[in-house]
């Protein structure tokens, strides 16, 4: 079983402070069930890999065992598994959890990843390896490979080397690989207790809980006992918890009453309308529409053909629908609306096929790995011709008489970009992805500080 993990960050030799494994040395570890090798391929400055290769003994599969024929045939030695699993624990333990004695700023760092392994058994086909990953803001690369070259009608096999690339912090992605690898392990070698419920909700924390696949990657990952998994879900759904819905609703009428003397929410939306009908979009997805301010605007006016809404929170969708109903609309304008739940981080085939997104206060509230995802969702997945994104400008936030020194305009914001840092982060997405940017400022413009809302159109470039 062979898995590397490949780094451009620089100094990309950084990637042995995070692994704790030095780039120069090869080290061997006795595992109960083999030997793991950990060595570098490559580990310069510009580009370093990392390899972890384990070796399983058969000797060891079988002892304590009734010996069958299957203990001694099968792919246990050759292909990544539950084992795999156990391997990157005890190996790699110190990344996995997220520790870095020399260099601990480097933890949570999201940095360019690219980690393959071969090979990777699937018996649900590739389709299901891509829904595993790419919700998770994987660009996720396959090959399969056929039963046997020699009988091409056999068909393909169960078999495929994975090859995932993204950019996030190291114990994360070795936390995905922790988890998922033993779904995919029909086999799991060791016995599954209430421990390893504790093990998949410590490893799940901060992404299982939103994956799409959620119930399937926990029913798997327990071997299917239903009482674990029924604990499990319940853990990771808990009633208990803040409402965050609630919470939400309650920041965002905080963040309006701090804008209200601008009427900043009006011009914003305006802004947005007269950038769609400036490109000619006239079907339009709104991204986090939340209470559907933008799609109230949007469904009133002719001009626009197909609207739909998507937001996380069901809560907000009710909300938006019952705000909309009361617009005592024809019934042929309320068929071009359409509302949708789902996480703006995970692929979703029905957010394709429009002419513009529109993304108005949003990126503010996802943290930066689940921003690098969101982009890949947006611009490389569901391509509309326009995109516009808003944002406050921080530097604008010294004009609020209301809003205390260094407080940002939104408890739930992750962060507040200046204009030079929000353009940077346009640019670099539009290069990236092939789009050119334009930048508009929304609401008054003061010579120091800019304007309150910073705006960004993307235009696809043909």
């Amino acid at each position: 079983m062979l898995l590397t993990i490949a780094t451009t960050h620089q100094p990309a030799t950084d990637l042995g402070y995070l692994l704790h494994k030095h780039p120069s040395r090869c080290q061997s570890f006795s595992l109960s069930f083999g030997e793991a090798h950990v060595f570098y391929p490559e580990a310069t400055k510009e580009q370093c890999t990392a390899a972890l290769l384990l070796d399983i003994n058969p000797v060891k599969l079988v002892r304590k065992r009734t010996l069958t024929l299957d203990a001694y045939v099968n792919d246990r030695p050759y292909v990544a598994s539950s084992f795999f699993s156990v391997a990157i624990s005890q190996v790699f333990g110190t990344a996995l959890g997220g520790r870095c004695k020399d260099k601990p700023e480097l933890v949570e760092t999201a940095i360019p990843l690219v980690a393959k392994i071969s090979v990777l058994p699937c018996y649900s086909g590739e389709g299901f390896l891509r829904e595993l990953f790419e919700p998770l803001g994987y660009q996720v690369s396959l090959q399969n490979y056929p039963l046997d070259e020699t009988f091409p009608e056999w068909g393909e096999s169960k078999y495929f080397t994975v090859e995932l690339q993204n950019t996030l912090p190291l114990s994360l992605l070795l936390s995905h690989l922790y988890v998922l690898i033993p779904v995919l392990d029909n086999n799991k070698h060791y016995w599954v207790n209430e421990e390893e419920v504790e093990k998949l909700l410590r490893h799940g924390e901060g992404w299982l809980k939103e994956h799409p696949l959620k119930e399937e990657i926990t029913k798997r990952y327990l071997k299917r006992q239903y009482r674990l998994t029924r604990s499990a879900l319940a853990q990771l759904t808990e009633p208990n918890e803040p409402d965050p819905d609630s919470a939400e609703e309650n920041h965002d009428k905080e963040e309006a009453a701090v804008e209200k003397p601008l009427s900043l929410n009006k011009q914003r939306l305006n802004s947005v309308v007269e950038v769609l009908k400036q490109n000619n979009a006239k079907k339009i997805v709104d991204l986090g529409c939340g209470q559907g301010n933008l799609l109230k605007l949007l469904l009133k006016d002719s001009y626009f053909e197909k609207i739909t809404g998507v937001d996380v929170s069901y809560r907000y969708l009710e909300i938006t629908k019952e705000r909309l109903e009361r617009l005592h609309l024809p019934r042929n304008e309320w068929e071009k609306l359409q509302l949708i739940q789902s996480g703006l981080t995970y692929t979703d085939k029905r957010i394709t096929g429009y002419d513009a997104a529109a993304v108005i206060e949003v990126i503010e509230h996802l943290d930066l790995p689940r921003l690098s995802a969101f982009e890949r969702v947006l611009f490389e997945f569901a391509k509309p011709q326009t995109v516009i994104v808003t944002t406050p400008n921080v530097e604008y936030n010294v004009k609020f008489e209301s809003l205390p020194a260094g407080t940002l305009r939104h408890k739930d914001h992750r962060f507040e970009w200046t204009r030079a840092e929000f353009q940077k982060w346009a640019k670099e997405v539009g290069e990236n992805f092939s789009y050119s940017v334009e930048f508009q400022s929304v609401g008054e413009e003061e010579l120091e500080v800019g304007s309150p809302t910073q705006m960004a159109v993307f235009s696809a470039n043909s």
